[in-house]
């Protein structure tokens, strides 16, 4: 879906102005947002498989929830908005524990510039997967894996990507750290 975005400095700061999603990606113009990582007290990690219509990493096993935050919308109402699109989970304020802002710059091949600020989260899941609810236009599949997914430095299929390594040990240890 191509949304209505805010624009960003490159250091953060709201710019004022808006753009469609699709045109912030073409310009490679930064923008806001939302990571949410879903784990269970028994150390799982929910992880969503990617459309396969998605235009960056189709079909990886990813992020439990991400998705940009639209213009003039406050982080948290973004991160409750998108669980409950991609997975139909609806969690409280309280509920989501943010971890941490994150800058990503990555240059697709498909031309796609991702300069975003990512409002890194993690909540506990306190029910069974097989209660969530799909967005297929976003989502093919989800799945618990053991929270040392997180960590692994085996590659496998289409299970995270490797260069952002550091990035998945950091959320892995808040996650740990919670949970002791």
């Amino acid at each position: 879906m191509d949304e209505l975005i805010d624009i960003l400095t490159p250091d953060g700061k709201p710019t004022g102005k808006t753009a469609l999603k699709s045109e912030a990606h073409k310009n490679g113009w930064f923008h806001a947002t939302v990571h949410i990582w879903l784990f269970t007290a028994d150390k799982k990690i929910l992880l969503q498989k990617r459309a396969l219509t998605k235009k960056v990493f189709p079909g990886l096993w990813d992020i439990s929830v991400a998705g940009h935050i639209g213009a003039g919308e406050e982080i948290l109402t973004s991160a409750k908005r998108e669980v409950f699109e991609e997975i139909g989970l609806k969690l409280d304020e309280k509920n989501l524990i943010k971890i941490g802002t994150r800058i990503h710059q990555v240059k697709h091949e498909n031309g796609i510039q991702d300069n975003e600020f990512h409002h890194v989260f993690i909540a506990e899941l306190k029910v069974p997967i097989s209660t969530l609810t799909i967005q297929k236009e976003e989502v093919d599949d989800i799945k618990l894996f053991d929270l040392s997914v997180l960590k692994s430095t085996k590659n496998l299929e289409n299970v995270l990507l490797p260069r952002f390594h550091e990035y998945y040990c950091m959320v892995c240890d808040k996650i740990i750290s919670y949970l002791n």
